[in-house]
């Protein structure tokens, strides 16, 4: 038999109402909902090529090219639900071989899983010839995996059923609902956190009175909320609810027992810097948010990315001038005012930052047809 490829590509999302905590760890249902922007494909995504075939003699997963144990538990959940829905069983008999890789650093509060499983699921989806919502069985890998299935704006709804069934994202929104909003992805550090966010989430759910509070009180007004100012595109009422929500969620952190911390202090200066920026012009210009890591996620209009941009340059500026500081989308920089860089009160602080993705909202997964894309040869393994 022939050996049977496809071959995905799936974005990152970020969330603005943030997940985190869950009522069941092994079918990973949060203990809320969440709300999420999906990011361009061109700058940061997973890609992952699934092959199938009676030469294979046995499993084998490889990720961003290292070998990798295929019997991690949530990996197994996908493949199960997977081949359930096989429209073609005799391929669900066959080993299979599994390369993946990502474009930007894993493990570093990037939402790599996320990106990751959903194209996973998305490969294995094409190969099997399954047409059905893949959500619930993204969740099933990687919790906020079910809103990178999907592009625009996302919501992802907790549910109520024990079984999961109902917990499953949609796309509120596409991205041209509102393509003026940009995205730039602030690298602080790319290496792996810490506390990883599976057990992080574990103690906080474990021993945080504020997330319960959080669960029931505040995230359900809050998704009305962003909703609202998303319909509306009302940036200010927008920014607000995100930074509102990115603190609350690291006072979370900050409340587990013992504490979680995902920020350094060159997280907290880009914080000041965001308020600083928006005190300066009487509203707000630029919204932050941070997941489980020290790497911020700006959210601001079109026309505010020169300035931002070159702003961020002035103040973290790179340790050597490097064409690759700013990466993905060009966008021109400008002359900053003096009395612009003086309501920042910030000393330069050379080398904190590392680079930044200019990026914008993007779509969801997709199929890559060109076979000449595989991340496996002809003979089913990786290409070096």
């Amino acid at each position: 038999m022939e050996i049977s490829f496809c071959t995905a590509v799936a974005p990152v999302n970020i969330a603005v109402i943030k997940y985190w905590g869950k009522k069941d760890e092994a079918l990973i249902i949060p203990i809320n909902d969440s709300f999420s922007v999906t990011l361009s494909k061109n700058e940061m995504c997973a890609k992952t090529t699934v092959a199938c075939s009676d030469k294979f003699e046995e499993d084998k997963f490889w990720l961003n090219g290292k070998e990798q144990d295929l019997f991690n538990p949530r990996l197994q959940n996908c493949l199960r639900e997977l081949k359930k829905r096989a429209k073609d069983k005799k391929l669900t008999q066959l080993s299979l071989h599994i390369c993946s890789e990502n474009n930007f650093p894993t493990a570093a509060g990037l939402a790599s899983s996320a990106a990751g499983f959903a194209c996973l699921v998305v490969a294995l989806s094409g190969l099997y010839g399954i047409k059905e919502d893949l959500s619930a069985i993204a969740r099933q890998g990687s919790g906020s995996a079910c809103r990178s299935v999907f592009g625009g704006f996302v919501h992802w709804h907790k549910g109520i059923l024990e079984d999961g069934s109902d917990s499953i994202a949609y796309q509120f929104a596409s991205k041209e609902h509102w393509p003026e909003l940009k995205i730039l992805i602030i690298v602080v550090n790319a290496g792996k956190k810490e506390t990883g966010s599976t057990k992080g989430m574990k103690e906080t759910t474990r021993t945080s009175s504020l997330l319960k509070f959080r669960a029931s009180h505040i995230v359900p007004e809050r998704i009305k909320a962003i909703q609202k100012a998303i319909l509306e595109k009302d940036f200010h009422s927008f920014a607000e609810i995100t930074m509102k929500d990115s603190n609350q969620f690291h006072a979370v952190c900050l409340d587990t027992y013992p504490p979680l911390h995902y920020l350094n202090s060159t997280s907290y200066k880009i914080m000041n810097f965001i308020h600083a920026y928006n005190d300066h012009f009487g509203q707000n210009k630029v919204a932050y948010t941070f997941d489980a890591g020290p790497n911020a996620c700006l959210y601001l209009l079109e026309n505010e990315v020169p300035t931002v941009l070159s702003a961020l340059k002035a103040l973290f500026p790179p340790l050597e001038e490097d064409l690759k500081f700013i990466r993905g989308f060009e966008s021109p920089l400008q002359p900053i005012s003096e009395v612009l860089l003086d309501s920042f009160k910030i000393d330069p602080q050379p080398g904190a930052i590392q680079y930044i993705i200019n990026s914008r909202i993007g779509s969801g997964p997709s199929i890559i047809e060109d076979d000449g894309q595989h991340l496996l040869n002809k003979d089913g393994l990786p290409i070096s």
